[in-house]
């Protein structure tokens, strides 16, 4: 990233300066949790810069969030507006992946952070407990820091000193609303020992603050050597489900919880968590005799292990949503080398009895190429030998690998390695290799967990790979149905777009047409087939091909001979229909629509209006329907806009009052060329309308 003067900043450079404005934004909201995300100089993806009130662990899922990821701050940034979800249910209903993830009693806010034109990122403030609204005062605070922050980045920015994310967000302490006397200080810490309990303090990050002697007696463990650390690390045995979800239910829902668990060998303890916003205070004593273990004793666990599937938990929910072979390569890319602690990770498939790398992290572009294409039949590799034989193979230290494999260790310089065969079915589909930069023990339980993973992962890929086939495979249907390229047409400037919907295999119905008649007479014609398939496509094919069969003839007679074509095949879809004539020797018009939106004309003075044709019936319902033709002038320097119901309906508004916004837009737009003017229309259509449906435009420009 270069900040423009030819200095590339350096990582978590700049950070520093967000420290205040977080600190005091919590505390004018009273929120527990907050964080600000950056956005890449691409502006793809949100980094977490800057965070506050909870522990890296928690967070770690979305320290990297892609801009179409559907979560809270994305959307925010992305649309440019404040998002609120008041609680839990409205996160599942809206938000299912973070819900699915976190499901504690919480409200949270995103916002974005922008400068002028420019968007920077995203500010995230999380409440605790049952369901509320946001406040006005609350609102106008978010509001407020954000436009400041906003005028800091870009400050920076202009000054050649951009503010640039490092590779681990910067945790702020959380800002102290009580201070203490030295005196007072050791009168609290003399207290907490006069308990028969045994005491415990986490700051928000969940790091160790204090640890009373007799909490240290009760969990057989040093105090000094406590200290700073977080409580599963320093207690392995404390690294399970139990505390890991009690305390993220403690930081995150902001209510007491509590649990029992196995001291090793024979001691059992109930812990009991009560959190703020400053971190969690732990009460720590003897079980009951007469309690019951039951589900509540769990035996000792290493370390990572629960981390690791609150990770692999957060993979699953995202590959539900992961739709071709590039969503699933980054969702596991961004998520597994923390899941595991690893340092380096490749994706394998087959192609061609070759291994073919779709994805990798942690390696050069020069080590990725020795082995992308390697074959299959060539000399053995642990790659390929996990994936034609479907058993996966461990490597704890270089000597181990040396010892199967000499060349890999030199090639990589990596000092462990995990080669996990993906198999659907029965079928080998591709390889999964994680590698460390340190010697590794994998445990039986991480085995295990790394299989299984690898199952997800490869069901997920085999899906993806299938829509990607046939996502290619109606692409190629739409493209050779559209006309490849407008004819050219002396004194005459058009442009054209088509756009798929966001949804299902991108292909659609949607389809315009310019059709050069004589030297000085021109065709045009656009349409809607009901439907997003392969029928509608198909049929759409129909109609443009009956149209270009009867241009020439009056505009009313064209979209009659169509429909009687279209209600003798009978096809069970309607269609919709623009034609026009253009004459451009006498710099006139005439148009018939067959349930078509109305056309846009923007005159030379720039002034636009929508025109008001009179209606036909839609194609294929009445075969003696008439369409009547209305003429209308079409002198040099005007616009003639011809565009689908993609451009202009939106769920739940008026599309008399759409089309007018788009006149407006059009309006404003006098100098531009046909090319740019179409970006224009339709990039505004993608900011104000969710696409679910598809887009075509042609615009028409007469030379004077």
């Amino acid at each position: 990233m270069d900040d423009g003067d030819g200095v590339t900043p350096v990582l978590g450079s700049g950070l520093e300066l967000l420290d205040p404005f977080l600190s005091q934004i919590i505390l004018e909201t009273g929120a527990s949790i907050g964080h600000v995300y950056l956005l890449s100089q691409d502006e793809s993806v949100l980094h977490l810069a800057v965070m506050s009130g909870v522990s890296r662990e928690i967070v770690v899922p979305w320290a990297r969030v892609g801009l179409d990821t559907p979560l809270p701050v994305s959307d925010a940034v992305r649309e440019r507006c404040l998002v609120w979800v008041g609680s839990h249910e409205e996160m599942a209903l809206r938000y299912p992946r973070a819900a699915l993830v976190l499901p504690y009693p919480f409200a949270t806010v995103a916002a974005p952070i922008t400068g002028g034109t420019t968007t920077w990122g995203g500010l995230v403030l999380l409440w605790p407990g049952p369901p509320r609204q946001l406040a006005l005062p609350e609102r106008e605070a978010v509001q407020v820091w954000c436009d400041r922050l906003g005028f800091l980045l870009q400050r920076e920015s202009d000054r050649g000193r951009s503010v640039v994310p490092g590779p681990e967000p910067r945790t702020v302490p959380w800002p102290l609303t009580r201070f203490t006397e030295p005196a007072e200080g050791q009168a609290a810490a003399d207290f907490a020992e006069r308990l028969p309990e045994g005491c415990c303090g986490l700051d928000s990050a969940g790091h160790i603050t204090y640890i009373s002697s007799v909490a240290a007696e009760l969990v057989r463990a040093d105090c000094s050597g406590m200290l700073g650390a977080r409580l599963s690390d320093a207690l392995p045995w404390l690294n399970n489900p139990l505390f890991e979800d009690s305390y993220r239910a403690a930081v995150v829902g902001g209510q007491p919880t509590s649990f029992t668990v196995l001291c090793p060998p024979d001691r059992r303890l109930c812990f009991h968590l009560y959190p703020d916003v400053s971190g969690v205070s732990i009460r720590i004593m003897p079980a009951p005799d007469s309690e019951d273990p039951g589900p509540h004793v769990s035996p000792p666990a290493r370390p990572g292990r629960v981390v690791g599937l609150y990770h692999l938990l957060h993979l699953a929910a995202a590959l539900t949503e992961a739709v071709g072979v590039q969503d699933v390569v980054d969702q596991v890319a961004d998520q597994l080398l923390d899941a595991f602690n690893a340092q380096g990770l490749v994706l394998f498939v087959t192609a061609n009895d070759r291994l073919r790398v779709i994805g990798y992290r942690g390696y050069t572009t020069e080590i990725i190429n020795r082995f992308d294409g390697a074959a299959l039949s060539g000399p053995p590799t642990p790659s390929g030998l996990a994936l034609t034989a479907g058993v996966p193979s461990f490597f704890g230290s270089v000597a181990e690998m040396e010892q199967a494999y000499p060349d890999i260790r030199r090639l990589t310089n990596k000092s462990a390695w995990a080669f996990l065969p993906l198999i659907v079915s029965g079928r080998p589909v591709g390889c999964w290799t994680l590698s460390y930069d340190q010697p590794h023990r994998f445990t039986p339980e991480e085995r295990a967990i790394l299989t299984s993973t690898a199952g997800l992962l490869a069901q997920a890929l085999n899906r993806a790979c299938l829509y990607d086939d046939e996502h290619q495979l109606v692409h190629r249907l739409q493209t050779a149905l559209l006309p490849r390229a407008l004819p050219h047409v002396s004194g005459l400037d058009v442009a054209a777009r088509y756009l798929p919907s966001t949804r299902g295999i991108d292909i659609g119905g949607d389809f315009y047409d310019l059709i050069r008649l004589g030297p000085t007479t021109v065709a045009a014609a656009i349409g809607d087939v009901q439907g997003h398939n392969a029928d509608a496509a198909a049929l759409m094919g129909q109609v443009r091909t009956a149209v270009h069969a009867a241009a020439g003839a009056p505009p009313g007679d064209v979209l009659a001979c169509v429909n009687r074509l279209l209600t003798d095949l009978d096809p069970g879809l309607f269609t919709s229909c623009l034609y026009a004539h253009l004459d451009l020797a006498h710099h006139r018009v005439q148009l018939a629509t067959a349930g078509h939106p109305a056309p846009l004309l923007r005159h030379p003075d720039g002034q636009t209006e929508v025109l008001n044709l009179s209606p036909g019936l839609l194609l294929g319902i009445d075969p003696v329907c008439h369409y009547p033709a209305t003429e209308v002038p079409l002198p040099p320097g005007s616009v003639l806009a011809l565009y689908t119901d993609g451009l202009v309906e939106t769920p739940g508004a008026d599309i008399e009052e759409t089309t007018a916004e788009l006149a407006i837009q059009l309006s404003r737009t006098q100098n531009d060329t046909m090319d740019a003017l179409a970006d224009t229309l339709v990039r505004h259509a993608q900011q104000t309308t969710p696409q679910n449906d598809d887009i075509a435009l042609l615009l028409i420009n007469p030379q004077r």
